[in-house]
């Protein structure tokens, strides 16, 4: 890199998830950027000279905007039914935490946000997760940044580091399915690695261009080929 450009500052909520965590390593050792800033509810086991962890959840948020400043926002935050049965705690979670962070993001300077939902989300669903994914998209879209990135996963696949005994089933058996995910109308539907979602979160910021723009599993393995 150029001594002349400017560093980027990010911020990650989500840093402790399947794909928070790869998209960390991601941008840490990427030279575009000065520093990582995650929000986590305990303190991540690692150290780096890029990283500022900062110990919150949604409810104490607001209290750390003044320390949420940066160029752009990753938001990487999820959770499932079985960790999360009460649907007004997961509504938060997979709704209210990203919209606010992309929002205080945004009033303190930030241009980019890059959030993942999944693959159909829409916000006239009767689809509870579905729905709630949309409605994430439609008010993170709404803020209005100058650029808004929407990765759309289908099946995540690769390992993870807690026991889901159905979802290793389900990725087990997406192993089968995706070869025959093929056409434009189903390779959207392909599984992938979260390390791959994650990389392709990053090659994307290098260069975002449209205001918004939203990406499945072509477009996903599109850009890691094209910015590598």
């Amino acid at each position: 890199m150029s001594a002349n450009v400017k560093l980027k500052k990010a911020i990650l909520i989500g840093a402790s998830g399947f794909i928070g965590s790869n998209l960390l390593q991601e941008l840490l050792h990427h030279a575009d950027y000065e520093s990582i800033i995650v929000v986590v509810r305990k303190k991540l086991e690692m150290e780096h000279p890029k990283l500022i962890q900062l110990i919150g959840d949604f409810h104490s948020l607001p209290e750390l905007a003044d320390q949420l400043i940066a160029d752009e926002i990753f938001i990487a935050l999820g959770t499932t039914k079985n960790k999360t049965p009460d649907l007004k705690i997961y509504y938060q979670i997979d709704h209210d935490y990203p919209v606010l962070a992309a929002k205080i993001a945004k009033d303190n300077g930030a241009q980019s946000v890059f959030v993942v939902t999944a693959v159909g989300a829409n916000p006239d669903s009767g689809i509870f997760y579905v729905r709630t994914k949309g409605e994430t998209e439609r008010d993170i879209i709404a803020l209005n940044f100058e650029y808004t990135h929407i990765f759309r996963p289908s099946m995540i696949l690769g390992k993870r580091q807690e026991h889901r005994p159905m979802e290793a089933f389900l990725i087990k058996m997406w192993g089968f399915i995706n070869p025959l995910l093929i056409g434009k109308a189903l390779k959207k539907y392909k599984g992938m690695d979260g390390k791959d979602i994650a990389k392709a979160m990053a090659a994307v910021a290098k260069a975002p261009s449209e205001k918004v723009r939203i990406y499945h599993w072509p477009e996903m393995n599109a850009a890691i080929t094209e910015f590598q």
